[in-house]
Order: structure tokens, then C-alpha cells, then sequence
């Protein structure tokens, strides 16, 4: 026991004088300066290289970047990523560089795309050292093709808006360039659209020459349409050994219009010293070779006393001199209390059966049936659509001409001496004919219809044109629509409700039929029969107001038709 205890006593002297010195060893190092390790850091003088635009295979530039070191004993290792170099002399490149520990370290930097690389290229400059944190530099270039191309800097045109038949559109330039190339390059062009070099002389093909192909050149383009509607084409660019670029084209076209106004603002009416019709010679279009179609626009406007309360038989003529008849144009009912100002140009007209007829000084006349003082005025104008005409020449010829006014028409249900029975003869050498009518019926005559309509306004007809003795087209006097008027402010006017085959405040229609070439230099007969009714005469008389044309065309020139 007595060992024991002295031996565990010497044990415990000597741990004792061991954390002695220990303590006081580790308290006297803390507070030597000398003894401090210091930190090593590392920075550079950029956070990114841009290189720009290089070819394939080559090299750019260097650029150089300066790296500080602080505290560092060992190397320092330079890296990059693929497609860029670094170097320490600025003359042996490479992926990567190793230097050592310095304060300062100038490295230079080169982008080098290798084969293939094209376009954007990004990468990294890592800066690696054992003893500070590691650096990164991000780095971009663009990679250029060795082998030839053609740049364009547009691959679709789209001619906004409409351009006018046989005119030029503004014109849009496009930036032609090339790489590599070793031959000039060829722009050829394909549907309505020419090209030209200067933006002065345009055609379908120009050629860039070789001493000018991989620099930047401007050509220009337009859309040049001979026809009306959408159009499609491309520019082919080619040069050899190079790929083709094409370039989409596209386009909208419009008629060529020409314009001619002719009554501006001509009161019409019966009292207040005005006059129902007002005739007067205007010179319209003179060359119509490449008149496609003629439309008619007809406004009417309201003086301070307003409009007429009333829906008015109105229409338009034109004077044949041949013959001196007026043919009817066109016909149309008055709107109640206003005029026809709902409408941009007014009512519309096509009138391009009457080209023979309106060329040159023309002589019009307009009417309305308007009984009041408070005058319609009239503003009447035409537009020559140009265009590729379906015929050049054109012929027309009066068949039954009952248009003076309303009451003036076929009287329906009773007898009467007018003659609705003709004979038209059709020159040799037509190669169209068509039959073109107009017709409005007037009158509450008595028996109603089952349906309460009264004759001629209201009752529901068809009639029968005859040719050569058989019932050849039918003429059907129903409703149009007159609750779709576009003029619908005509209230407390009566225009909703549906007549047969006119509505107030619109143009009655023209009824067109077609006659086959049969009929070509040869006479027929033609005869308008009205559906049978008969009027008990107890409720007015009933009345058709009725034009009607013989129409011709030719591709040489024709004469009008005869009717006996």
C-alpha cells in the first residue's frame, strides 16, 4: 500500500510541472507579433475580355491583364477554356501557364476559335493558387467562317399598305455583304419586284462585283404590280461557292384610281326657285384602253331646312349623243328627313356598262322627285379604276326607257299602250352581251296581297323576261333588307319595313342576265312581262318604272345594237 501511494504521488508531480510550462510557453507566443502567419491574396486589374469578330483557325489580338499577389510562396497556375489562350511573353500561347509567385504578373490573352466554332464564343480565365482564393475571368468572341457566304441583313420584305397598279412603291434598302468570297454576286429578283443598285434604276436582275462582294452594299427594292390583288416573289443573291441566300417579297395591290367630281352640292327640289333635275356637261376620263371599272358615288347632304320628309324616286343619266336619249345610270330612293352622310362617299354605283358613254365631255343629268322647298344637295363624282379591261370595247343600246319619275313607268294591273315587245339585233362581232335592267315598282293600288301589300310598292312579283318566245330570266320583286340599311337614322321615316326590291335610302338594284354568243349577229325578240295581277282601280294606280339595256363588248371595235 505504502508503494502504491508513492508512486501515484511522483505521477502527479511531474503532469503538474509538464501544463506549467506549457501555459506559460503558449501565452508568451499569442503575444509575439512575430509569430503571426500572414494571409495570401490574389486580384486582378479585369472582371472580362471582348475579342470581337475572328475567322476560324485564327487568332486575335492579345490583350493583357496585370494579376497581384500578396503573401504567396507558390506558383501560380493560368487556364483557360476552349477557343482562347494565354501566354506570359505574348508570343508562346497556349491553355494554359504557370508562374511564379510575384507581386505582379502581366498575362496576355488571345481568343482563337478552332474550326467549327462560329458565332458567339464565351469562356473562362481561371487564376489558381494553393495559398489565396481562385479568380475568374469571363471572355467572349465571335467566330467567323472561312468558308465563302452571302450576308443579307433582311431575309422578308413586306411592302405595308397598297400600292396602285402600274406605279412604283417607296422603296427599301437592303445591306449586302460577304465573306471569302472570290466571285461577284448575282441578285436576280422574281414576281412584281425589281431591284436596282443606286435606288434609281431598277430591274430584275444586278450584280455586285467581286473588288466590292465581301464589303458592305446597299441594294434597293420596290414592288411594281400590273395587277390588282397580293403578291409573293423573292430575291435570289448567288455567288460561286457560296451557299444562296433567298430573300422573301410580298405586296398588296390596288387599282390606279382617277377621280372626277362633277356636281358639288346641287340643290334639288320643287319650291324655293329650285328645280327637280339640273343637267350640264362635265369632261370626265378621256383615255379608258385601260379602264377596268367605272363607279359612281352620289352623297346627298341636307340644307339648314333639312331634307325631305319623304322617300323620293331619284335617279342618274347620262346623254347618248349618237341618239340623243338620256340613259338611266343609276337609280336610287331617297332616304326620309336626312341625307346619306352615314356613308363615306354615299351611295355607290357601278357604271362601267355605260363606259362608251363617259369618256370625255359628258352630258348628266340628275333628278329627284322632291316636291317640298327643302332641297336635296347633290355632290356626284366618278372613279376610273385602271386595270387590264375584261373587253376594250364596249357598245350600249336603250331596250325600254319608261324612267322619267315614278308615275311615269308601265302602268301594272290595267291596260295600256305601251310597247314592251322589241327586236334587238347584235352585231357580229360581240363576244359579250348582257341585258342590264332597272326597275322600282310605286302606288298602294287595290287588291291588296293576302298579306295586306298593296301594288306596286309593297306586293311581292316576278317578272318574266322572253326571249324568242320562251320565258328566258326571271325577275324577282322581293325584299332586300331594308331593316340592314346602313342609313339607319331616318326616323320617324317609314324605311324599316320591306318593299319589293327597293328600300328607302338605297340604290335599287341592277338585275344583269347573260346572253350566250348564239345570239351574235343574229336578231331576237325580247319582250318584259309583268306577273298578272289586275287593279280593281279603287285604291290608285300601280306603276313599274323600268330601264332596260342591250350591253355589248368586243375585243375589237363594235358598234351598238339595234333595237326596233
Amino acid at each position: 500500500m505504502k508503494m502504491r501511494y508513492k508512486t501515484n504521488q511522483i505521477k502527479t508531480s511531474v503532469v503538474f510541472s509538464l501544463f506549467f510550462m506549457l501555459f506559460n510557453c503558449s501565452s508568451s507566443d499569442r503575444n509575439d507579433p512575430t509569430n503571426v502567419i500572414p494571409t495570401a491574396t490574389l486580384s486582378v486589374n479585369n472582371q472580362s475580355l471582348s475579342f470581337g469578330e475572328v475567322t476560324e483557325t485564327n487568332h486575335s489580338d492579345s490583350q493583357v491583364i496585370v494579376i497581384s499577389g500578396t503573401n504567396l510562396t507558390d506558383n501560380i497556375v493560368i487556364s483557360t477554356t476552349t477557343n482562347f489562350e494565354v501566354s506570359l511573353d505574348n508570343t508562346s500561347f497556349s491553355s494554359e501557364q504557370s508562374a511564379s509567385a510575384a507581386e505582379s504578373i502581366e498575362v496576355f490573352i488571345r481568343f482563337s476559335p478552332q474550326s467549327g466554332a462560329i458565332g458567339e464564343q464565351s469562356g473562362t480565365l481561371t487564376i489558381e493558387s494553393l495559398e489565396a482564393e481562385n479568380l475568374s475571368i469571363s471572355l467572349t468572341g465571335i467566330g467567323l467562317s472561312t468558308t465563302p457566304e452571302i450576308i443579307s441583313n433582311r431575309n422578308n420584305l413586306v411592302f405595308s399598305g397598297e400600292t396602285q397598279i402600274f406605279t412604283d412603291s417607296y422603296s427599301i434598302g437592303i445591306i449586302v455583304s460577304g465573306q471569302f468570297l472570290i466571285a461577284p454576286i448575282d441578285l436576280s429578283v422574281s414576281g412584281p419586284f425589281e431591284i436596282s443598285n443606286d435606288d434609281d434604276l431598277f430591274t430584275n436582275s444586278i450584280q455586285i462585283p467581286s473588288e466590292s462582294a465581301n464589303s458592305e452594299n446597299t441594294v434597293y427594292v420596290h414592288f411594281s404590280p400590273t395587277e390588282v390583288g397580293s403578291f409573293s416573289g423573292t430575291i435570289t443573291l448567288q455567288s460561286t461557292s457560296a451557299p444562296d441566300v433567298i430573300i422573301s417579297l410580298s405586296g398588296i395591290a390596288s387599282p390606279s384610281v382617277h377621280n372626277y367630281i362633277t356636281y358639288q352640292d346641287q340643290p334639288l327640289g320643287f319650291g324655293g326657285e329650285f328645280s327637280q333635275s339640273n343637267s350640264q356637261v362635265f369632261n370626265l376620263h378621256q383615255d379608258i384602253s385601260n379602264v377596268a371599272q367605272i363607279k359612281m358615288f352620289l352623297q346627298i347632304d341636307c340644307p339648314s331646312t333639312g331634307c325631305d320628309d319623304w322617300d323620293r324616286f331619284a335617279n342618274i343619266k347620262v346623254k347618248d349623243d349618237a341618239t340623243g336619249d338620256w340613259f338611266e345610270i343609276g337609280r336610287y330612293i331617297t332616304p326620309y328627313w336626312v341625307g346619306t352622310q352615314l356613308l363615306n362617299r354615299g351611295l355607290e354605283f357601278d357604271v362601267t356598262d355605260f363606259k362608251s358613254l363617259l369618256s370625255g365631255p359628258t352630258e348628266l343629268r340628275i333628278y329627284i322627285e322632291n316636291w317640298t322647298a327643302k332641297a336635296d344637295l347633290i355632290t356626284l363624282e366618278f372613279d376610273y379604276v385602271e386595270g387590264i379591261p375584261d373587253y376594250p370595247y364596249y357598245a350600249v343600246s336603250e331596250v325600254l326607257g319608261f324612267h322619267a319619275n315614278s308615275i311615269d313607268g308601265v302602268p301594272y294591273g290595267i291596260s295600256h299602250s305601251l310597247d314592251l315587245d322589241k327586236t334587238i339585233q347584235i352585231p357580229n362581232n360581240a363576244e359579250s352581251t348582257h341585258l342590264r335592267t332597272l326597275i322600282s315598282g310605286w302606288g298602294h293600288a287595290t287588291p291588296t296581297d293576302a298579306n295586306g301589300r298593296p301594288c306596286a310598292e309593297w306586293c311581292y312579283r316576278t317578272h318574266d323576261v322572253i326571249i324568242n318566245g320562251v320565258n328566258r330570266f326571271e325577275h324577282f320583286m322581293g325584299p332586300i333588307g331594308c331593316d340592314t340599311n346602313p342609313i339607319y337614322n331616318q326616323s320617324p321615316g317609314n324605311w324599316m319595313p320591306d318593299r319589293a326590291g327597293w328600300c328607302p335610302g338605297m340604290a335599287v338594284p341592277v338585275r344583269s342576265n347573260d346572253l350566250d354568243t348564239s345570239f351574235n349577229g343574229t336578231s331576237f325578240t325580247f319582250e318584259y312581262d309583268f306577273e298578272d295581277w289586275a287593279s280593281d282601280e279603287q285604291g290608285g294606280n300601280a306603276y313599274y318604272a323600268t330601264s332596260s339595256y342591250v350591253v355589248v363588248k368586243s375585243n375589237t371595235e363594235i358598234s351598238s345594237p339595234i333595237v326596233n
